[in-house]
C-alpha cells in the first residue's frame, strides 16, 4: 500500500548564516513547504539571529501544517548560538501529527 505522506526534503545549511543568508534560507524553506523537512546544520560555522528566527518560524509553520521539521547534525557553533539567543532545540523540532 502506497503512503500519501511525501518523502522528507533535506536542506544543508550554509556555513555562514548571516543577514544576507536569511532571505535565501526563507526562500528555500518556502519552496519545501508542505513536505517533511530535515535540516542538516553540521557545517554551520556562524549563525546570526535573523536565520535563527527564520528557522523557528519555519518550525512553527511546519507544526501548524502537521508536518515534521527536524534540525539534525547541528555543529557546535549552531548549538552555541541557539543557546546564547535563548532558543531551545525543542522549538526547532515540530512533532509529527
Amino acid at each position: 500500500m502506497a503512503s500519501n505522506k511525501p518523502a522528507p526534503g533535506s536542506l544543508k545549511l550554509s556555513p555562514i548564516l548571516d543577514l544576507n543568508e536569511a532571505s535565501v534560507l526563507h526562500g528555500k524553506l518556502m519552496s519545501m513547504r508542505g513536505s517533511d523537512v530535515v535540516i542538516d546544520a553540521s557545517d554551520v560555522e556562524r549563525a546570526g539571529v535573523q536565520c535563527a528566527q527564520v528557522l523557528v518560524a519555519a518550525a512553527r509553520a511546519w507544526a501548524a501544517d502537521g508536518k515534521s521539521f527536524l534540525v539534525e547534525s547541528a555543529s557546535d557553533a549552531f548549538d552555541k548560538t541557539a543557546r546564547l539567543i535563548g532558543i531551545d532545540a525543542k522549538q526547532l523540532v515540530a512533532k509529527e501529527i
